[in-house]
């Protein structure tokens, strides 16, 4: 840890590591170009459209706080979002760095747990939001498809762990 008082840090598992197109602006089409949802087709994709609540944040408003419930994936569809951890003696460390079509907030999707990191609008944004208990009821509703969004949600979380992973080793052999 550095003893600036904020620092930006590059690491794997913050980076947006899925590349995709968000040249159009339909949101079906971004949602089907999202490892979430790849493996759904267009008519489960409409479903999930109905999910979707949009937000509009101003710049330097909070979507939210570090420690807050986990309750949502954000996808941006305007704007630029900063993702911040704080630590307890005041540092603060920038993680990553969000524009148009980029994801981010699915572990929410899984475990409710708190949130890791303070989200932050560093333009005016507008973002669709998946909240958990929404998708918890479409997933018991349709479970076969919601099998295929679980899958989607590991495909990411491995995708990061393994990318993190490599990051660290790669660290530990320029330490040697």
């Amino acid at each position: 840890m550095a003893n600036e008082k904020n620092e930006t840090v590059h690491s794997s598992f913050w980076s947006n590591i899925f590349s995709y197109s968000t040249e159009k602006t339909d949101l079906q089409i971004s949602l089907q170009s999202i490892p979430l949802f790849k493996s759904l087709g267009k008519k489960d994709l409409a479903l999930i459209l109905n999910l979707l609540h949009n937000r509009s944040y101003l710049p330097g408003e909070y979507i939210f706080y570090q420690g807050d419930p986990g309750i949502g994936l954000y996808i941006l569809r305007q704007g630029e979002v900063r993702i911040l951890h704080e630590y307890e003696n005041g540092n603060k460390v920038d993680l990553a760095t969000f524009t148009k079509g980029d994801f981010f907030g699915e572990l929410a999707l899984v475990d409710g747990e708190t949130r890791s990191a303070s989200a932050i609008a560093e333009t005016e944004v507008k973002a669709a939001v998946i909240f958990k208990p929404d998708l918890d009821e479409f997933i018991e509703k349709y479970p076969k498809k919601g099998i295929k969004i679980l899958n989607g949600i590991s495909h990411i979380i491995a995708t990061r762990l393994r990318s993190l992973n490599e990051e660290f080793f790669s660290l530990q052999r320029g330490n040697k």
